[in-house]
């Protein structure tokens, strides 16, 4: 009996391509195309970043903030006299006192407190022995300026300079521990300086940001308002 066999399948021959017809090349742009679109570009965004978007912001600024724009200036009497953001060296026993200050002099003679030309800090590090003398002296100082007792506690920004020098602002309690001295300078009750201290307090930014705090430079015009006589 002969069994049946399957035939093989047909392979079917390869097909070879044909030749491939390449595709035209698109002409190169010329040159001078190149340069006016690059031209064009620059103009472009020269005129909406460099010009339109500052000049909307800065009047957008002055609308909406006008105090702030203008760098937050105070006057008296028509003249400015100084700014809410940049702090002053007050020395005289009449005035509120800022904080210490390590600026120095702009051509790095010595010290200048409160120079807004050279704005910085000692660096000094909480190990350096120079941070812990000084604070002790600025304690010191404070104490028998103010007529505190020698263990009577003083805020820590009275002891401590700010990071650029030039702190506008002391706590609370900074302004309310020099109320006597400027009260008796002055020759008037304690509770009226408190009063002034307390009416230029500025709170938390957003209620939960920083510390209260007192702008040195609002209070010491009020407190020239509040006397006869501006020194």
């Amino acid at each position: 009996m002969t069994l049946p066999t399957n035939p093989e399948p047909a392979v079917p021959e390869p097909v070879m391509p044909g030749p491939v017809t390449p595709e035209p090349l698109m002409p190169a742009a010329p040159l001078t195309h190149l340069l006016r679109s690059a031209a064009l570009a620059a103009l472009l965004f020269t005129a909406v970043c460099g010009l339109a978007y500052p000049l909307l912001t800065t009047l957008a600024g002055n609308a909406l903030f006008p105090a702030q724009a203008t760098g937050s200036l105070l006057s008296r009497d028509g003249q400015v006299i100084g700014s809410a953001l940049i702090g002053q060296d007050f020395t005289a026993p009449g005035y509120l006192r800022g904080r210490p200050s390590q600026t120095n002099r702009t051509d790095g003679s010595g010290p200048q407190p409160y120079n807004a030309e050279n704005s910085g800090a000692s660096n000094w590090g909480p190990t350096n022995a120079r941070l812990r003398d000084a604070a002790q002296d600025r304690a010191g100082s404070f104490r028998a300026a103010n007529g505190l007792g020698a263990s009577a506690p003083v805020p820590v920004d009275m002891v401590t300079a700010s990071g650029s020098g030039l702190d506008p602002d002391v706590s609370v309690a900074a302004a309310l521990a020099q109320a006597g001295r400027i009260a008796r300078e002055r020759a008037v009750a304690p509770a009226q300086v408190q009063a002034v201290i307390r009416a230029n307090v500025t709170p938390r930014s957003l209620g939960v940001l920083g510390e209260e705090r007192v702008n040195v430079l609002r209070v010491n015009l009020a407190l020239d308002d509040l006397t006869a006589g501006r020194r």
